[in-house]
């Protein structure tokens, strides 16, 4: 997500998966969380419209991490996260004014570890992205918000989007093609990713409860603070360069401010399950952008591993039932 961002407070009952714009990658916590507990309407008809402005910002993190990879030769992955998310909060501070809602002593806990989360899952994301292509970072990471869907379940459908996405991650391995082997460090920095995307829609839950939306503007700052001493030496340099600075504008905008005035304006019109369905589509994404912006190609076996994470996320969405399960 690439990215995200976004936050969910809390995953609708009928939607499973939780995707953030916030990340940067392929929309990692812009607000997606506490919007979609927010807005979606569970019986509503969904128009076209909706559906493109969903479409529109999923294809706009993926778009905005193209060119943040567009920038690793210049700043590296860690000086590029730290200008996303520096950029990103300044824009999401304008759209959101966080300053009118100031967090509680008992929330700031929860919010802490949003933020710390938004930053370690961004700076991971683009060390793997760096490595691996766009439409296989994204799958991967993918694994996170369906291991929280599915968290907890005693159902056999459940188990058996599970080991579909297993068999996904099982194709994209560094050993399951061996003519077209994946970096190994960029598999497990995705995955790692993914992981710290799970523990990221758990703390949204938690900081969205208080903040509502504002928490992805407050997240993102914290999430840029932290990510200044692993990025600040690389940027540098950079800073005064407008032509860099304009890449990292663009990145920000696509990854951050576009997507989320996109999803707020398709989650107020469209049905929550339709929304966890048409999610599931943005690692298919993510390999379109790839292929056509980083001349990103794949090969069948991992065209096919990206499908089988993408019909796992899809089936959980559909077949989900509960809430997804909160710390207590």
């Amino acid at each position: 997500m690439g990215a995200c961002p976004t936050i969910r407070a809390r995953l609708p009952h009928d939607s499973a998966i939780a995707m953030p714009y916030l990340r940067g990658p392929s929309g990692q916590g812009d607000g997606r969380e506490v919007a979609s507990t927010q807005a979606a309407k569970p019986e509503a008809r969904t128009g076209t419209l909706p559906i493109l402005g969903l479409l529109g910002a999923m294809l706009s993190v993926q778009v905005g991490a193209a060119f943040a990879k567009g920038l690793f030769p210049i700043v590296g992955a860690r000086g590029t996260t730290m200008l996303r998310l520096l950029i990103g909060t300044l824009l999401l501070a304008a759209v959101l004014r966080p300053w009118k809602v100031v967090p509680s002593r008992t929330g700031l806990p929860w919010l802490a570890a949003y933020g710390v989360t938004v930053s370690v899952m961004n700076l991971l994301f683009y060390a793997a992205l760096e490595r691996i292509p766009l439409g296989i970072c994204v799958a991967l990471e993918f694994t996170g918000p369906l291991l929280v869907a599915t968290l907890g379940s005693r159902r056999l459908v459940d188990l058996v989007w599970v080991v579909l996405a297993v068999a996904g991650i099982v194709l994209l391995s560094p050993f399951a093609d061996v003519s077209r082997a994946l970096d190994p460090a960029g598999v497990l920095l995705a995955l790692a990713a993914g992981g710290c995307w799970a523990l990221y829609i758990i703390f949204a839950q938690k900081a969205g409860a208080e903040l509502g939306v504002r928490t992805s503007a407050y997240g993102m700052a914290i999430a840029a603070a932290l990510a200044l001493p692993f990025g600040f030496s690389a940027a540098q340099p950079y800073l005064a360069d407008p032509h860099v600075m304009a890449g990292a504008a663009i990145v920000g905008l696509f990854s951050s401010a576009l997507p989320f005035w996109l999803e707020m304006m398709a989650l107020t019109r469209m049905p929550a399950k339709v929304y966890g369905m048409l999610v599931c589509l943005e690692p298919a994404l993510g390999a379109l952008i790839g292929f056509l912006f980083l001349h990103e190609s794949l090969s069948v076996l991992q065209c096919a591993g990206i499908a089988a994470v993408i019909v796992g996320a899809f089936g959980a969405a559909v077949t989900a039932r509960a809430p997804v399960p909160s710390l207590e």
